[in-house]
Order: structure tokens, then sequence, then C-alpha cells
């Protein structure tokens, strides 16, 4: 109850957020159409940085970077933290810095125990070898989980795990009787991989930073615990989910076994994810760290980075979310309207909205954004560079995090406004 309190008071310290509900009908349901799933396997269809210097070759315009939020970079007070972190070598247990990042994470998460790892792609990793330990073990997955799609298939090419899936709706959740028929019984049949683990996503990065409904995370977890399974959260952005729906991040996480957490995404760290659970689990994670390469020695530099996020850097993610929300109801108001967005849908710093108009599609509306264009100084008062990444489904997908401010939340509009208004006069 105090942690419930302490986060909660430092909530009200940022403000809230107001998350809508997904609704039928209307501009809801157009969205949905235009952002629905693309036949195309392409989910970043420009894998590449846009380019960020006009025709001319202008190099003073002010860049608005919406890629993504791992494209934060520590702060003074950060790099303070680490460069006074005090350290020692983690293989050996001894890093006084990583011990007290994982002591702070695990009771934040209202788990036995949790270990520092270098990425978020290694820790959904280890999870999965620890919870799928033998040969023939099967995971299920949503079909656009971040594990499914961006993690170069890991589970099968290096743990030897077969891999199951299921729709991902458009909320980020699945159907509880698809995920039950995908369980396998009659262990053990010599037919068939033995049902070990249910994977979710929190917040779910493809469908736009949404968050997982509780009642649906008890549902699964109810399931999972009938069938004898495990609940696998990748919650690289689930303090996001935490925040948005104003509850500590234990309240979310009594419903699986273990989650991942990332630390450099919005939490601001350079480098880290923290992987948590039961003490046994960690135990087991802990040599499947070393067997991966992630054992580090004097890792307390970064360690400190990650205290700094968890300390510091939750309460200010309301103003993502907010300047989220706010450039999606500017593209609403775009007129002549080129802009399809759902603004139910916009919970938390991830947004993606699609073009009325076929005939400018995602990757030249962000090229547009990208640039200087002519007469652009001139109109704004400066040359402005957002930097966006055309998306899955025929869409545009913006990120926001701590290096984007409301200023520069309102010089993207601007830009989007510029760019939609020579659009039109072309």
């Amino acid at each position: 109850m105090l942690l419930k309190n302490s986060f909660l008071s430092h909530l009200l310290k940022y403000g809230s957020v107001v998350c809508g509900s997904p609704r039928s009908g209307g501009a809801a349901a157009s969205a949905a159409a235009i952002l629905g799933r693309s036949p195309s396997r392409c989910y970043y269809n420009n894998a590449g940085k846009p380019r960020t210097r006009s025709p001319g070759g202008t190099t003073h315009a002010r860049v608005v970077d919406l890629r993504s939020d791992t494209v934060t970079k520590p702060g003074p007070a950060m790099r303070q933290a680490m460069a006074e972190a005090e350290v020692g070598d983690d293989v050996m247990g001894e890093d006084p810095t990583v011990n007290d990042l994982q002591q702070i994470a695990a009771d934040l998460f209202g788990m036995e125990a949790a270990l520092f790892v270098p990425s978020g792609t290694m820790s959904n990793l280890i999870a999965v070898m620890v919870h799928c330990r033998e040969r023939g073990d099967e995971m299920i997955v949503g079909d656009l989980s971040h594990l499914h799609i961006y993690e170069q298939g890991g589970s099968a090419q290096l743990a030897g795990v077969h891999s199951t899936t299921v729709t991902t709706r458009p909320d980020g959740t699945f159907d509880l009787k698809q995920l039950e028929a995908k369980i396998r019984h009659g262990y053990p049949d010599p037919h068939y991989p033995r049902s070990r683990l249910i994977c979710v996503e929190n917040t779910h990065n493809i469908q736009g930073g949404r968050v997982l409904p509780l009642p649906f995370l008890q549902e699964v977890r109810a399931l999972a615990d009938h069938y004898g399974l495990s609940v696998h959260m990748d919650g690289a952005r689930v303090m996001n989910a935490a925040i948005a729906q104003e509850v500590p991040p234990s309240t979310i996480l009594q419903h699986t076994h273990t989650v991942s957490v990332c630390l450099s995404k919005g939490l601001g760290s350079p480098v880290g994810t923290v992987l948590a659970g039961p003490r046994d689990f960690i135990s087991k994670a802990l040599r499947c760290r070393k067997a991966l390469g992630g054992g580090m020695r004097q890792a307390g530099i970064l360690a400190a980075a990650g205290k700094f996020s968890l300390e510091n850097m939750v309460g200010r993610l309301v103003e993502d979310h907010r300047n989220a929300k706010t450039f999606a109801l500017a593209l609403l108001d775009c007129k002549p309207a080129l802009f399809v967005v759902d603004t139910s849908a916009v919970e938390t710093n991830i947004l993606r909205f699609s073009l009325q108009d076929s005939t400018m599609t995602p990757h030249e509306f962000c090229t547009r954004m990208s640039e200087v264009g002519e007469d652009e100084e001139a109109a704004l008062g400066q040359g402005v560079q957002v930097l966006m990444y055309p998306h899955v489904g025929n869409s545009v997908r913006a990120v926001w995090h701590l290096g984007i401010s409301s200023e520069d939340t309102q010089l993207a509009i601007q830009k989007m406004r510029f760019v939609a208004s020579q659009y039109f006069k072309e």
C-alpha cells in the first residue's frame, strides 16, 4: 500500500493522463480499417535514417527526432551518477551499484529478484530459455509481438524453442479462446511440442503503444495457471503502461511470472534492461546470461544510469503521453483533412496514423517532414526537420520521449501543417 501511494503521489506531481477506450464506428472504425494489417512483412518500410538535409544543403535546422524513444541521451545528472558509481566485478556478484539496481527493480516490480542485462532482446531470450528448458518446448506469442517480429527468431535460432502465434488485436490483446486452442495437450505424445509459456507485450509496440487492460492480464494468468504454463511479459515500456493506468507497476506485474523492463527507452538510460521474476528463475537466468555473453564486469557505471532512471525518470513519462496526444489531435484538425488517426488509441507515447490521400505515401510524407522545403524558413521562422518512420499497415509511426519538449511538439505540428499545405498547393 505504501508503494502504491508513493507511486501515485509521484504521478500527481506530474499530472495525469486521460486514456480513451476503444470505440466502435465513426472515425475509430475508419482508422481501424486504414491502420489495419498489411500483407507486407516489412514492419519498418524505411529501415534507414531519413535524410536530414534539404535539397539546398541547409544544416542549421531544428531537428525533432520522433523515430523512437531509443534515441534518448543521458543528461548531466545521469552522467554524474554514472561517473561517481561505485563498481565491482558483477560476474562475481560484487558490483554494489548493480546489486542496488536489481534490488530496487525487484521491489518496484513486486518480484523476488532481478537481473541486469545488456539489452531487451537478450532479456526476452533469457526468459524463454529459462521457461522452456527442454527440447520440444513451445511458447505462444502474438503474431505482431516484438519478440516474434524484431528479435531475429532468437528463441528458435539460439534456444531451440518452437513458437506458435495468436492473432494480435488492435489493442494489443488476443482472443482467449484462440489462446486456449493453441495450448498443446497429450504430452508426452511424440507428435507435438510441449506448451510451456505465454508471452504478452505491454505496451504494445506495433499496435501503437497500446496498454493491456488489467482484466485481460488477469484472464491470461488464470488460463496459464489452469494449464500449468508460465506468463512472461515483454514489458519494455511497462512503466508507460503504469503511468497511463495510474497504478504501480507491481499491480500490472502481479499477473505475470516474469518481466523484462527496458531502461534505455522512455526512461532515458544509455543501455540496459532488467529481467525480474522468482529467485530460482533469476538464478537460472544468471547462467543463461553468462552463456550469451551478457556477463559484464564493472557494470555499475551502466547500472547507475538505470538506478537514476527508475528513481527520477518515471513520473515524467506523462509528458510524453501528453505530447503524443497533442500531435494526434493536431493531425485531426488539419484542413483540408489529410490524416487518419484514432485518438482513443493514443494511450502512451507511440502514435500511428495514416494518410487519406493515396497519392501521398507514408514514405513521401516522412521524407518531406525530414527535409527543409522551399519557403519553409519564411513560413515557420526557421527550418524544422521532423524524423519519423513509415510503418506497418501503410501508416506512419512517431514516438515521444524525454528529448522532445512541448515546444518541439509544436514545431512538429507547424511542420506537419506546412507539409500538408504545400502538398495541397501542388
